[in-house]
């Protein structure tokens, strides 16, 4: 249903305000010089701190890439992908988890560029009835819920894929399993999987697209991602991740059936770091959407990811750097401005790092959780001090640090 002009003009304002705001508070390069450039490790050196991490922490398997000026350098895969101890590969398919937040938002940015869709357009102008009178569907979220809370009409693609549509992570994890708009859309950052999921049902029930097929076309198949993709495959039960918990129980691997841009991507670390190289280098993307899905977009005023919709913190107690881009979280350190992209579940844990100054990354795959107190100390042995929000992305995490 059409809005009036004046509404449709107040998510673009909101959103150049939220802009304006945040540029004012954030630490120029001026006044912050930066580090020289990190020599990257040998890949024995590598392959010996990898080797101290997993023997720390009792992580059973552990995959890495490296990605510098744009390009990958090394794919390195340790330990095991099973119980039964057949060895984890380069190749090997392991759990994406919310990486899959990542690889959506490219998704999304290349439909902008083709002019499917806009990032301030109000979804609601995108569905041919409101989104409370659509039916339920087990594939997207309660929608109906919504009835009497008038704000759905403002959510735009930017609110949701900057975490600011004021959703609980997911509708089931809120006590009465409802879904609610805790907070004015675009307003704050809290994390949401299920806002990501409701872009996921505009781009399905509005525009008639089919996200698995987008990605497969837009995503994976031009980057040569071939051992990854939305749902599960029959053909990667031949060289399958499956994980171990924080207690050390081996878990299966979850046979998704279902396509959800939160998180059902099944990838290897040799896929995910070609795409990462595409993303640092700027590969699909117009220079315009790729500079905004990595930019600072809203602040982050929180003191940690999770728990979700917590009190802000003092404005002098935040982090002044960092905030949310387009499915990314960026930050600005020593070496100059940077984004990243976690993943976890109980028997997974991912991380992808980038810094923009020589086009560098690193992305960790881990098919075992307790790898995660590692993630940190690893990330700068690869790229040296980053300034990457570990502290933030894990809160209370006892990280592991090597006795020197």
């Amino acid at each position: 249903m059409p809005l009036p002009a004046s509404m449709l003009r107040r998510p673009r304002a909101a959103a150049l305000l939220a802009a304006l705001l945040l540029a004012a508070a954030l630490p120029t390069a001026a006044a912050r010089p930066l580090a020289r450039p990190h020599a990257l490790p040998e890949p024995a050196a590598l392959d010996a701190e990898v080797a101290r991490a997993m023997a720390a922490t009792g992580a059973r398997g552990l995959a890495v890439a490296v990605v510098d000026d744009g390009r990958v350098v090394q794919v390195r895969a340790y330990g095991e992908r099973n119980a039964r101890g057949e060895p984890l590969r380069t190749d090997t398919v392991m759990y994406g988890a919310s990486l899959t937040k990542a690889v959506f938002a490219y998704t999304v940015m290349r439909l902008v560029d083709d002019g499917r869709i806009e990032l301030d357009r109000p979804l609601a102008d995108y569905f041919d009835r409101p989104l409370p009178d659509y039916p339920a569907d087990r594939k997207y979220g309660p929608y109906a819920d919504l009835a009497g809370d008038e704000r759905w009409r403002k959510l735009t693609a930017r609110h949701l894929l900057t975490h600011s549509g004021g959703f609980a992570n997911f509708a089931f994890l809120e006590p009465d399993r409802r879904l609610r708009i805790h907070f004015e859309p675009g307003t704050r950052y809290s994390y949401s999987g299920e806002g990501l999921i409701l872009l996921q049902f505009a781009l399905e029930r509005g525009l008639g697209l089919d996200l698995g097929r987008e990605m497969d076309e837009r995503v994976f198949a031009p980057l040569g991602m071939r051992d990854t993709g939305m749902i599960w495959q029959p053909r990667f039960a031949a060289n399958l991740a499956d994980g171990w918990t924080l207690d050390g129980t081996a878990v299966a691997h979850d046979e998704r059936s279902r396509v959800r841009a939160a998180g059902s991507m099944d990838t290897s670390i040799a896929d995910i770091a070609r795409f990462a190289a595409a993303l640092v280098r700027g590969e699909g993307l117009s220079p315009r959407s790729r500079k905004d899905m990595v930019r600072a977009q809203l602040p982050i005023a929180s003191a940690s990811q999770f728990p979700v919709l917590q009190p802000d913190l003092p404005a002098a107690q935040r982090r002044p750097d960092l905030a949310a881009g387009l499915g990314v979280v960026a930050f600005r350190g020593p070496q100059g401005a940077g984004f990243m992209k976690g993943g976890h579940d109980d028997n997974t844990g991912n991380t992808l790092v980038c810094i923009e100054r020589g086009r560098r990354c690193v992305v960790l795959l881990s098919n075992d959780v307790r790898a995660e107190p590692a993630f940190a100390h690893l990330v700068a042995f690869v790229l040296g001090e980053t300034g990457a929000p570990y502290r933030w992305e894990y809160g209370s995490m006892r990280f592991w640090e090597p006795s020197r």
